[in-house]
């Protein structure tokens, strides 16, 4: 669902809730005529909060109690119907992309032109891996249906079954010590094209150092990178929820490792995205609690800063709906400025110059947003200077364009 219909779908439940408000003022108002409102306050939205509410209705406490539930069960279900929209959206791509497959297939054996199909390399890579994932799906499917540390955990056995049996498995392998396995995986992830055959090398050993903290989080980054690299979205969501429980068992048995902190944060980023509005939100604070936990280890990281220059970045720019939205829901949520994700992105090419396309994205980004146009440019420039290697760098690409032709009109 989009930026721009997420908005419209939260105005309306908005405009439905202050209905809904309304309507039992009123029914109270004719039943007790004497008590007194204050209905342009109390309609205002700069003060649509349960506090208000309360205050402004009437006196009687017991009332007002019951009519704040009543207003968070309407929201709530509002919030489920939501959620159910997004689910039924995913779905229906998904069936959409499974009948273009499927006349393809049928064309293809009216032919006669045999089986060969077009398959991507993260199919590939997945039904090579597949066996060992379902192995590991089947010893550990309790611990991933069941928190271990007290955080929100999503059950992947269903995501194991969506996938088809494996065809290949790479009986064959290679016997290496753990720290030459760590070094050569660190070594395969630096190139975004040998990212798969770093994920290969972690899953043909997983068996024997499944309970070596440093063999832990890097297993779970690989998660996170073929999460990234897929560009199948429930498969997106299988790498994405493995590779959470993975950095959530390398937190609980480490928990004063700053890497097992970045990438279990990193790994709830990930499962978010296909998560409802509520869940959201807890994601979005289990990643700021660990990031802030991984600065705390490890503060020579850059990558951090520049994932909590984005997260600042992102909340500052959350509308007024969506900040009330989720304040009444859910509570207080965190708040931040463009100053502060400036400060985590400089923080960033401090620790490591020309860290990336994405980060000179940003900063020219704020810089815009602080009218501050000579620093833009700057940016914009220095972000074109570098190559575009990864699917990131090619996505900022864009941007910068975007940005450049936006600043000469």
């Amino acid at each position: 669902m989009s930026h721009y219909t997420n908005k419209g779908a939260i105005l309306g439940i908005m405009v439905g809730t202050a209905g809904i408000s309304l309507l039992l003022l009123w029914y109270h108002k004719a039943r007790k005529p004497r008590t007194t409102m204050n209905l342009p306050t109390l309609l205002s939205l700069g003060r649509f909060d349960a506090v208000t509410l309360k205050d402004e209705m009437h006196t009687g406490q017991g009332t007002s109690v019951v009519f704040q539930e009543r207003q968070l069960q309407v929201l709530g279900k509002l919030n489920e119907l939501l959620t159910n929209m997004e689910e039924l959206k995913e779905e229906v791509k998904f069936l959409k992309d499974a009948i273009s497959e499927l006349e393809e297939f049928v064309q293809t054996e009216l032919g006669g032109k045999g089986t060969v199909h077009r398959v991507s390399p993260q199919h590939r890579a997945r039904k090579r891996r597949l066996t060992t994932v379902q192995s590991s799906a089947t010893s550990n499917s309790s611990e991933e249906a069941e928190s271990e540390g007290g955080y929100i955990t999503a059950n992947t056995d269903t995501e194991e079954q969506s996938f088809p049996a494996s065809k290949a498995f790479n009986t064959q392998v290679e016997e290496l010590s753990l720290d030459a396995i760590l070094q050569k995986a660190d070594r395969l992830r630096m190139s975004e094209s040998t990212q798969m055959e770093s994920f290969d090398l972690l899953c043909d050993h997983k068996e024997k150092f499944k309970d070596d903290v440093e063999f832990i989080w890097r297993l779970a980054r690989a998660y996170g990178d073929m999460c990234t690299l897929s560009q199948n979205v429930h498969e997106k969501k299988h790498y994405a929820n493995i590779g959470k429980t993975l950095g959530e068992r390398a937190v609980n048995r480490a928990p004063l490792n700053g890497y097992c902190h970045l990438w279990f944060a990193v790994l709830c980023g990930y499962v978010s995205e296909f998560e409802g509005l509520q869940n959201k939100i807890s994601y979005g604070q289990l990643f700021k609690e660990h990031l802030d936990k991984a600065i705390q280890y490890i503060p020579e990281e850059p990558f951090l800063y520049f994932l909590q220059g984005r997260y600042c970045y992102h909340v500052s720019k959350l509308s007024w709906i969506e900040r009330k939205m989720a304040a009444t829901l859910f509570g207080k949520i965190p708040s931040s400025t463009v100053e502060e994700a400036l400060h985590n992105f400089l923080k960033t090419e401090e620790l490591h110059p020309g860290y990336s396309k994405s980060n000179y994205v940003y900063l020219a980004k704020c810089y815009i947003d602080l009218e501050q146009r000579q620093n833009a440019l700057k940016f914009c420039n220095l972000a074109l200077s570098l190559p575009s290697v990864t699917i990131e760098d090619k996505e900022a690409q864009k941007e910068v364009e975007k940005m450049i032709n936006s600043m000469k009109i």
